[in-house]
């Protein structure tokens, strides 16, 4: 089929190599011509494993080419993919107007014969695409023909490419079975589910799923505070969790908050959406205030060690950037945002991640940051080692090079990444999320005051 992608940021740039790699002809749209030409040369604008491999492959094959030219990419095409930014707006809700400028330029230039679909995989709020039909109506001539679709994705950053490839499950939203039809014959040689349904719900599954895993997130947090008190292990906790099936282990793990370019916009989008609609969602704003003071809940932890909230005079050794492991993206990172409250009570930090260390700059700037080469030269001289990124290669850190290059044998882990046995042996006071230490010691409840 011949397929047009606008937009080549995460989902658009994985969307058009993955196609292209089923066998699609696909061209990839953008307004910026100087990205353009770096991805043709290989050179990609995000940091995703597999991409840029993928891409040249299908470039060489003459199945992916790249253009600034929505006209030239559209025409001929049989499905057109809007991939383009949904950022949160000032009031929460999703900012729209790439998809408006997008729907009113795809009209404007639909002026061959072919139908088409027109597919929105931009994360957008309930009723969107029925607006976007809209707008295609106004500006396409009479003479066109075209149906609208939603079709969300659900990548997550760090294995976009096998998301894409393999994913669990594709919904489609549409309003006629003529689209329906193009849609499945797209998808047909995957082997699993397709969810057919009328576009809005397709538009809230999307919402939904993201807004369930962000509670996921906030509950084992809440938890992880109640297990520190009580003297319990989160980690322990979440595994006996996650082996009941109805529950799932994944999205249990305790830690400094959810962050990135989806959860925080997407959960904040849909309480915005159900105000919209005169409903209080009042879950997702108590999943929005858990997530919010989760990382001062870390923060609390450094300030108490240290006797209170001035750090002036002490360094501290920062290890991941980017809101996750495996990506380059610092959107919404917690581990920015921490960092920030670390400056703002007088500390010097030194930061390394293996990727995002050029996209962490434009946040913290240069000046007073130190930018370290290796996991290893961030320690030198600093009071505390803190782990706030979930990278592999912090996981089987030496930890006696660890002890000679810190001032003190403390790390803070905002992550659970390490274990916590093998780094008390080690000398090192150890301080996690909802694990309690050697040094802890919990006092047990009164319940005669319950009973009384």
């Amino acid at each position: 089929m011949k397929l047009c992608v606008i937009g080549t940021g995460y989902v658009g740039l994985v969307g058009a190599a993955v196609f292209a790699d089923w066998g699609n002809e696909v061209i990839g749209v953008d307004i910026d011509e100087a990205k353009i030409k770096k991805i043709e040369r290989g050179i990609m604008p995000i940091y995703e494993p597999g991409l840029s491999d993928l891409v040249l492959l299908n470039v060489k094959q003459k199945r992916l080419s790249f253009t600034t030219n929505l006209k030239k990419g559209i025409q001929g095409a049989e499905i057109v993919f809007i991939c383009v930014g949904t950022p949160q707006s000032k009031s929460g809700s999703a900012d729209l107007s790439q998809v408006w400028q997008v729907s009113e330029n795809i009209g404007k230039f639909m002026t061959d014969k072919i139908y088409k679909v027109i597919v929105t995989k931009s994360t957008v709020p309930v009723g969107t695409n029925e607006k976007v039909k809209q707008i295609l109506k106004k500006f396409a001539p009479k003479s066109a023909k075209f149906d609208v679709a939603s079709n969300p994705e659900f990548l997550r950053e760090g294995c976009s490419v096998k998301d894409m490839q393999k994913t669990e499950r594709t919904v489609v939203g549409t309003e006629t079975e003529r689209a329906m039809k193009v849609m499945r014959k797209f998808y047909e040689h995957l082997n699993m589910p397709i969810v057919e349904c009328d576009l809005r719900s397709s538009e809230m599954i999307k919402y939904a799923s993201n807004a369930f895993l962000a509670t996921k997130i906030s509950f084992i947090n809440e938890m992880a505070q109640l297990c520190e008190k009580a003297g319990a292990d989160v980690v322990k906790v979440a595994e006996g969790m996650g082996l009941d099936s109805r529950i799932g282990s994944k999205f249990l793990n305790a830690g400094i908050g959810y962050g990135g370019a989806c959860f925080p916009k997407d959960v904040s989008a849909l309480r915005r959406t159900s105000l919209d609609f005169a409903y209080d969602f009042a879950l997702l704003q108590g999943v929005m205030r858990v997530n919010d003071v989760q990382k001062h809940y870390f923060a609390n932890k450094i300030y108490e060690e240290f006797g209170g909230e001035n750090l002036s005079g002490l360094t501290f050794a920062c290890l991941g950037l980017a809101f996750k492991g495996d990506t380059d993206d610092t959107r919404e990172s917690v581990a920015i945002k921490i960092i920030h409250l670390l400056r703002g009570r007088g500390a010097q930090v030194r930061v390394y991640d293996p990727e995002a260390m050029e996209n962490a700059k434009r946040e913290l700037g240069t000046s007073s940051v130190f930018f370290a080469k290796d996991k290893y030269e961030v320690l030198k001289g600093a009071d505390a080692m803190l782990i706030l990124t979930e990278w592999g290669e912090f996981k089987d850190m030496d930890l006696t090079k660890v002890k000679k290059l810190l001032k003190k044998p403390l790390i803070f882990d905002g992550r659970n990444l390490l274990d916590k046995k093998v780094v008390e042996a080690n000398g090192f006071k150890y301080l996690a999320i909802g694990r309690k230490t050697g040094s802890q010691k919990q006092k047990a409840p009164d319940f005669r005051a319950a009973i009384l």
